[in-house]
């Protein structure tokens, strides 16, 4: 079994840090606003974009070095989830801690991975596919508005904003596939990869190789010399890399690759500090077009 550089901890205490515009604190029992609880605070910020100043929103992981695989759900936390109005999560056993918080619940929520556009793609990382994220907005608006429908208009017209800003990155991504069209890349894991299927790329990671890693095993050494050989002959015009999810093989890898001047793409599971959503899979859709340029 590998090792994550990220410490894994069982929950996450009642004074959770509050981001502005990111990650909005709990709400009181006198509070008349809805409440929202995320299970990360990707979710949590695309959440309190579309809630502004009518609802509070709470993510439950916002620590850039947490794991929502391996992520325990606390008694404070379930308690949180069981008092909130509408629930948010990423699903597809990405988030599964609180997938089994709800699953006995009467609950209102919001299932990202059930949003998805296309459903025949089974990759559980759908916060990196704009066409599942903008339905999750607009699922999001639409349940506060259920909620809340004094200030559904509200709702519906940040998540028009927040959609139209989702366009620019959509740009980005089809403006590398048509100028750089079947690019060979590889990863560590298959984190972005639907920002590499939307930029038209080819991914030549050894599917052995990244199941294993994401699965937090060791993979085989025949996946690992293969990954090697993909690196040092060069097969490879960038390597997205997962900074949050690293151990001794993937950080060799990485060496490989700048041996090789191979530019490494740096992508994240959790917003990074002082980011919200746009600006954070802007940042990304933007390093991979400079990889590849």
């Amino acid at each position: 079994m590998r090792t994550r550089i990220a410490m894994r901890f069982a929950g996450i205490t009642v004074g959770m840090v509050t981001a502005l515009a990111l990650t909005a604190c709990g709400t009181s029992k006198d509070s008349d606003k809805p409440s929202v609880i995320a299970s990360t605070n990707v979710w949590g910020g695309i959440a309190a974009t579309i809630a502004g100043p009518d609802a509070t929103v709470t993510s439950l992981i916002s620590d850039p070095s947490a794991d929502p695989h391996s992520h325990e759900t606390s008694a404070v936390e379930s308690a949180e989830i069981s008092d909130a109005d509408l629930v948010v999560y990423n699903g597809g056993g990405y988030d599964e801690f609180i997938e089994k918080a709800v699953s006995g619940m009467n609950k209102r929520t919001v299932d990202a991975f059930e949003s998805r556009t296309d459903k025949s793609d089974e990759n559980e990382h759908v916060f990196y596919d704009i066409s599942t994220v903008s339905a999750v907005a607009d699922r999001i608006a639409a349940a506060l508005g259920e909620i809340d429908s004094a200030h559904a208009t509200a709702y519906a017209d940040r998540a028009a904003t927040f959609k139209s800003q989702l366009g620019a990155i959509t740009a980005i991504a089809t403006k590398i596939a048509a100028e750089h069209p079947k690019t060979p890349v590889l990863q560590t894991e298959p984190l972005a990869h639907y920002l590499l299927v939307a930029a038209g790329t080819e991914d030549l990671t050894p599917h052995a190789f990244q199941e294993a890693i994401e699965q937090e095993t060791d993979p085989a050494p025949a996946a690992v010399a293969a990954t090697q050989d993909l690196l040092t002959g060069k097969k490879a015009r960038a390597f997205v890399y997962n900074i949050q999810t690293q151990d001794k093989i993937t950080k060799d890898l990485r060496g490989i690759a700048q041996s090789a001047s191979i530019p490494v793409v740096e992508v994240t599971e959790t917003l990074p500090a002082g980011e919200d959503y746009i600006q954070w899979q802007t940042k990304n859709a933007q390093a991979l077009a400079a990889a590849l340029s």
